[in-house]
């Protein structure tokens, strides 16, 4: 489709879309195109700026499809740690103990949370108890 913006012979401006410039034509020399405001059938096409896709709209499209895309992930991540979190119980500095009673089945298979140092989270994994970090989401209200 291409678009034109016409005026008529009364001064009238409008506009028009057609299939191309030849069906623009066609149906120009067949009376067909006529302005909406007087009726007259004498249009021409008006000075028009050409619509350029410059690099500069190119790159803004793009960084609103990545801020949508970050937006959507960050809610999607967002509603999995308040699911992990409801969840799992917050066991707080017991956390490297409370994990291995679990691994070596002292305790009972649950959902935990908690924190750890660097160093408790590698004793852990050197153990072979499955662990991961619960991301710290930052704050969009501000």
């Amino acid at each position: 489709m291409i678009r034109y913006e016409l005026s008529c012979d009364n001064g009238h401006a409008f506009e028009g879309w057609f299939g191309s410039a030849d069906d623009f034509d066609r149906q120009q020399t067949m009376a067909l195109v006529s302005c909406p405001t007087c009726g007259s059938t004498h249009v021409a096409k008006r000075l028009m700026a050409p619509s350029v896709s410059t690099a500069r709209r190119k790159q803004q499209r793009q960084d609103l499809a990545v801020q949508t895309g970050q937006r959507e992930m960050m809610a999607k991540l967002r509603e999995i740690v308040s699911t992990i979190r409801a969840n799992s119980e917050d066991v707080g500095e017991r956390f490297p103990e409370e994990a291995r009673k679990i691994h070596y089945g002292e305790a009972e298979q649950r959902g935990l949370i908690g924190r750890a140092t660097a160093d408790e989270v590698r004793d852990l994994l050197e153990e072979g108890v499955e662990v991961a970090p619960l991301p710290v989401l930052p704050d969009d209200t501000n």
